[in-house]
């Protein structure tokens, strides 16, 4: 006899997946035989030992995902216990790939002549892709994202990522949806708070908090919020600039501190009237004040002795907005489907701004600009689905929006001439004010046929008219319709394996801002400029988006990586154009013409398992983009205004189920020296250090939640170069500003527990 030893490791590999079993064994005693009859011998025991150990390991590990027949993941709430979870939000920080998930698959997303965002055109059949039970939360502020914070971990039964398409979707896109599945209950509530302080770099200390009602009463559910999160800032900024002779012209400093703790209310209501009947209310109510504060003190080179000059600004931002949402749904008898959705919601906001010089100890107002906005929407939209038989569904429906959008503006000067109280006491310089109003209806078809068990294909026509009506300083009507298709291919190539494919005409929201002048919202934007001009021409971007995703999710739960590659013919582009006057330079925003962007990103979400530490998360992304429009100035071809190049992020996740502790850090980088904004007077260039965020996080006394943050986002710079007129030759240089600010490193302490 001999003794043949098989080292410890991986004894096989036995699935399509590569899904190795890791298993130390003792060594393994066999007869002395023949290199052949060992080698037949020991791979029939290999075998056997391979599906011992996996049976033996799948029963002795925690819960694992599971992949559907339609390639929906589900994680069921068993497979987060160890983490011990506080909320939603918690719960999917742990599952790779998520954030592919959430945003939709990395760059690509949004840009000229999206619909995507809480600024999208009307409710539409995209949203945030978040469901919760099934269900779309009629809303833009308080959609099925924001309500993940608030709902408690313990409250969830599972979890899954919706990979496919289907008519019972509450929500349509190129991507994923996720769906919150709760735990049913006769009877329910729990209530959760959070208490937290933000030290900031200029050693303020801003105290926050929030808490939520959640519950449930037979067919009646509720989630109730309240929360205020502090928002003070201290911006240290330094400016040295330089006429076009090179000669210095001056150096400016501002020390800009901001005080804004927002409050914010949400509600959410649900009842069931029967199985076949169901209705959701929506609630959301949140203040936006903030106080600024500007110390700016100039500093004249272009004089024999420099001259010093202190400034004051006193900034103020008030304002409060509600919305209200809600849907009712009705399941017929042979499954089809009735379902309407509405939302009203109202925003204002005044901003004012007053400035002070300081000269032979005498301070003197010059300067006094305000500007409100009220904005108003009220959307309904209502669909009926039906089911046609092999495989294949159709939704049919109509939307209803209005938009409304008032605004003024009142800008003061001292000039010499007679004050006037509304003006701050200064001369009056410009009273402008203005309405837009859209109404919209939008009517859609959108067909779902499940081409076979690996293959679907969504298909949507949308046609839809609108008017366009601005009364005040301008008077006019406009009318508009656009036919917007789109078709959504997916096809599972294996059970891991998917490839995603759109093709979609879409139409932007205008922001009716644009069509009124309007107040620049900081004192430190641009000191040469007091307001922003307005321009009632408007039309929206259009752009033909052609987007492909191919996703690959690793075996065992171990990761997810993703592909996705993207091109956009971009039609009537929003950028600045000329609207000078035979006195005046001006610049305002307006359509620039036709172009186009493309690029591509890589997401990548692995566990560390050849590390031997399955709970270290580590995530990766690249996205990459260019683009092409000719400048309406200078007529070059260059890249769209404020698109940049792309970014970088990494980020490393860890969880310690033994202590009950997680730690981590994010890491994001955009790329530098393609960043910049075009007017016809000057050109912005955009740069800044890397934005990073850590954390730990511990469950201790008491069974609280205890969190420690830190995040900073480095130096931000800005270089300013200052035109007579860009679309006159050369533009005739005049000055170029450097310019930098931090607002320095944030800590905060978090402390979070239940009842």
């Amino acid at each position: 006899m001999c003794r043949c030893v098989r080292a410890p490791g991986i004894l096989c590999d036995f699935t399509f997946w590569q899904f190795k079993v890791i298993r130390s064994m003792k060594a393994i005693t066999t007869p002395c035989l023949t290199p052949a009859t060992a080698r037949f011998r020991l791979s029939k025991l290999a075998l056997g030992l391979c599906f011992v150990t996996a049976s033996s390991l799948s029963m002795a590990q925690d819960p694992q995902p599971t992949t559907g027949d339609d390639a929906t993941i589900t994680y069921p709430s068993s497979y987060f216990a160890q983490f011990e979870p506080y909320s939603v939000n918690d719960m999917l920080d742990r599952i790779p790939g998520i954030n592919v998930a959430r945003h939709g698959g990395g760059g690509g997303g949004g840009g000229p002549g999206s619909s995507n965002g809480s600024n999208r055109r009307g409710l539409g059949s995209g949203g945030d892709q978040v469901l919760i039970n099934g269900r779309r939360i009629a809303g833009k502020e308080n959609e099925g994202n924001s309500q993940l914070s608030r709902i408690l971990a313990s409250q969830v039964d599972y979890i899954e990522i919706i990979r496919g398409t289907s008519g019972d979707l509450d929500v349509r896109g190129g991507g994923q949806v996720i769906n919150i599945v709760l735990l049913q209950a006769q009877s329910s509530s729990s209530l959760s708070y959070e208490v937290n302080a933000d030290r900031y770099h200029d050693n303020e200390i801003q105290p926050g908090g929030k808490i939520s009602l959640n519950g449930q009463r037979e067919a009646f559910t509720y989630f109730l919020s309240a929360e205020q999160e502090p928002r003070h800032e201290f911006r240290d900024s330094r400016e040295r600039s330089y006429l076009a002779d090179g000669s210095a012209n001056d150096a400016i400093r501002r020390d800009e501190v901001r005080e804004s703790a927002p409050n914010t209310l949400t509600a959410n209501f649900g009842y069931e009237f029967t199985e076949n009947d169901r209705t959701h209310l929506n609630l959301r109510w949140a203040d936006n004040d903030s106080d600024t504060e500007l110390d700016r003190t100039i500093v004249d080179y272009t004089v024999a002795s420099p001259i010093v000059t202190p400034e004051f600004e006193d900034l103020s931002n008030t304002g409060d907005a509600w919305e209200v949402g809600g849907d009712y749904e009705h399941i017929f008898g042979n499954s089809n489907r009735f379902k309407t959705l509405f939302i009203v919601n109202d925003s204002d906001a005044l901003y004012q701004r007053d400035r002070f010089n300081f000269k032979n100890n005498t301070q003197t107002k010059d300067l006094y600009l305000a500007s409100y906005e009220r904005t108003r929407e009220r959307i309904v939209r209502s669909s009926y689905s039906m089911g046609l038989g092999g495989g294949q569904d159709l939704e049919v429906g109509v939307e209803r929006a209005q938009t409304i959008l008032d605004t003024s503006l009142q800008l003061g000067l001292k000039t010499g001439g007679t004050g006037s109280p509304a003006f701050g006491g200064l001369t009056p310089i410009n009273n402008a004010n203005g309405t837009v109003e859209e109404m919209r209806y939008e009517y859609f078809a959108i067909h779902n046929w499940l081409l076979n068990n690996r293959m679907s294909l969504e298909s949507t026509l949308l046609y839809e008219t609108s008017t366009i009506s601005q009364t005040g300083d301008v008077s006019q009507e406009r009318d508009f319709n656009f036919l917007r298709p789109k078709l959504d291919y997916r096809f599972d190539i294996t059970p891991a394996l998917q490839l995603r494919a759109t093709i979609e005409k879409d139409v932007a929201q205008l922001s009716f801002s644009d069509f009124t002048a309007s107040a620049q919202n900081s004192g430190g934007t641009d000191d040469d400029q007091n307001q922003l001009e307005g321009n009632p021409d408007l039309v929206q971007e259009q752009s033909w988006r052609y987007e492909a995703n191919l996703e690959f999710r690793l075996p065992n739960d171990a990761g997810v990586i993703n592909t996705k590659a993207f091109y956009h013919q971009l039609e009537d582009v929003i950028e600045r154009i000329d609207v000078s006057t035979p006195t005046t330079v001006l610049g305002a925003n307006g359509n620039i013409g036709d172009g186009e962007r493309y690029g591509m990103s890589i997401n990548s979400s692995l566990r560390l398992n050849f590390l031997n530490q399955p709970n270290m998360l580590f995530t990766a992304s690249l996205d990459l983009e260019d683009s092409s429009i000719t400048d309406p100035f200078t007529g070059e071809d260059r890249r769209l205004a404020r698109r940049g190049r792309g970014n970088a992020r990494i980020g490393l996740r860890h969880d310690i189920p033994s202590r009950n502790m997680n730690w981590g850090v994010n890491v994001s980088k955009g790329f530098d020296g393609a960043n910049v904004f075009y007017d016809i007077d000057k050109t912005e260039s955009y740069e800044g250090d890397p934005f990073y965020f850590a954390w730990v996080e511990a469950v201790g006394w008491q069974d609280l939640t205890y969190r420690f943050e830190m995040r900073d986002g480095g130096t931000r710079c800005r270089l300013r170069t200052r035109y007579e007129n860009r679309s006159i030759g050369d533009g005739g240089l005049e000055e170029i500003e450097n310019s930098c600010f931090t607002t320095g490193t944030v800590f905060a302490v978090k402390v979070r527990g239940t009842f």
